[in-house]
């Protein structure tokens, strides 16, 4: 998953932003902007271009939070907008306790109390502009 790189959409103006500097940060990552650059149901789509403030749990500071896609989607039910961030499925579980607190543990409790604040913070940014916020893992995306 560590495969990053340019993006080029065949629909440019379907992109909020500067369509010449897309970039992903994994094929995973990829594979979501080539579903929103040629999906018709996407009237419009961004990557890493809302900014939401969350404190982390590690610091106790402020930091900023660029949430990877940000969707109006076209539904039977009408126009809806989806903030979504595509993380390995690993990383959207709690740690198990270990009885040993190795660096490799260590470092997986922060990244899981960092990535709830991120959540959290990303929910409550969406709940107050009445939009939906979506995790999107290997399992979504159809990847093995």
């Amino acid at each position: 998953m560590a495969y990053s790189g340019r993006f080029f959409p065949s629909n440019p103006n379907k992109y909020s932003g500067d369509p010449t500097a897309i970039y992903y940060r994994s094929l995973w990552e990829r594979k979501v902007m080539v579903r929103f650059d040629t999906s018709d149901d996407v009237i419009q789509w961004s990557s890493e271009e809302i900014i939401i403030p969350y404190l982390s749990p590690v610091d106790n500071k402020w930091h900023r939070y660029f949430p990877d896609f940000y969707a109006l989607v076209e539904t039977r039910d009408g126009r809806r907008s989806v903030l979504i961030e595509v993380k390995p499925h690993k990383q959207t579980m709690q740690p198990e306790v270990s009885k040993k607190v190795t660096k490799k543990y260590l470092n997986e409790v922060m990244t899981w109390g960092v990535n709830q604040a991120k959540w959290n913070a990303a929910r409550e940014y969406c709940n107050k502009n009445g939009w939906e916020f979506k995790l999107l893992t290997e399992k979504e995306l159809n990847i093995k």
